[in-house]
């Protein structure tokens, strides 16, 4: 009897030392959550995150904490969240990079961004055409026909190799048969800076670095990328109603957990984040950063990355670019 008591004790002390998300699911969160931004504080992907974690720590009565991770254009932090205990507390807030783009650029990821488990697309931001006020063209559909009357003369800045304002360029040219000169830069500023100063045609960036130059007068932005035009824009149409059909790039932002997070956990934690996103004031502080709020289930979310893998794919492979 006695063996009999010990061993059934043994088994659920075992059981809770085991599975430690599951013993405490029905409280969760009951400790601090991290969201590590696997990218510089300052920009849209540290943003998002940081408007959603302090409405997340007043719903919860729990701290949450925006760790950034830069580095390897977001696989530190990838790396870091994947290697986490699977319990809800440690979650990755990023763009699509670490999950949909650099399985395709980097041959030794040292994560699968496969197997992470998705809890929600926070918000798509589109991608603008933007053009240097001195190209003679009035519209996307010039700029088209110029690119192909200059075939190769073209000049198209991007944020560096392998980034999402390279690869939207990427699958501009392949959609339309155009052959663009790529100059590659570190990041948005320098770009946009040669852009403003005439050095280079077009930029493919990030509407919410690029609104203040259009309004200012400084750029000239043709079209948005995604399927449909932007709050920030809307008499600026879309790169699919000039000419691309069916054309649909944006820079996204979602959140994901270790692969292995019990699925009430996602669960709950899909919840408590849409219902952030359905707030008005949080919609708005989306808007004013170009963003465009999604808030979508686990299952939409991986359905939506598979896709995305494929898109990505397909421009790196016409962009024949590989990191290492």
């Amino acid at each position: 009897m006695r063996q009999t008591a010990w061993t059934a004790c043994a088994v659920a002390v075992w059981a809770a030392i085991a599975s430690p998300a599951q013993a405490d699911d029905g409280a969760f969160p009951n400790r601090p959550v991290r969201i590590v931004v696997p990218f510089s504080a300052g920009g849209t992907a540290d943003v998002l995150p940081r408007i959603i974690g302090e409405k997340l720590n007043a719903a919860w009565g729990q701290p949450v904490i925006i760790d950034n991770r830069p580095g390897a254009g977001g696989n530190i932090g990838a790396d870091m969240v994947a290697k986490a205990a699977p319990d809800g507390y440690t979650l990755m807030a990023t763009p699509p990079a670490p999950l949909t783009i650099n399985q395709y650029l980097y041959k030794n990821l040292p994560f699968d961004p496969e197997r992470f488990a998705p809890v929600t697309v926070l918000a798509r931001v589109p991608n603008v055409l933007a053009v240097k006020t001195g190209l003679p063209v009035k519209s996307a559909q010039d700029f088209i026909g110029y690119a192909r009357k200059n075939g190769g003369q073209v000049t198209v800045a991007t944020q560096g190799n392998g980034t999402t304002s390279h690869l939207t360029g990427a699958l501009v040219a392949a959609q339309a048969g155009l052959d663009f000169v790529f100059v590659p830069y570190k990041g948005t500023a320098p770009a946009l800076a040669d852009l403003m100063g005439g050095q280079v045609d077009a930029f493919f960036d990030n509407i919410s670095s690029t609104f203040r130059q259009h309004e200012s007068g400084k750029v000239r932005i043709l079209a948005v990328t995604s399927a449909q035009r932007s709050p920030l824009l809307p008499k600026t149409p879309t790169l699919a109603e000039s000419g691309l059909p069916g054309f649909d790039v944006s820079t996204w932002f979602g959140v994901v957990a270790p692969a292995g997070t019990p699925p009430e956990v996602v669960r709950k934690l899909n919840a408590a984040i849409v219902e952030v996103l359905k707030m008005p004031d949080v919609r708005q502080k989306f808007i004013e950063q170009g963003a465009e709020v999604v808030g979508d289930t686990p299952a939409q979310m991986a359905e939506f990355m598979r896709a995305e893998r494929a898109k990505w794919k397909q421009a790196i492979d016409t962009a024949d670019v590989t990191i290492n």
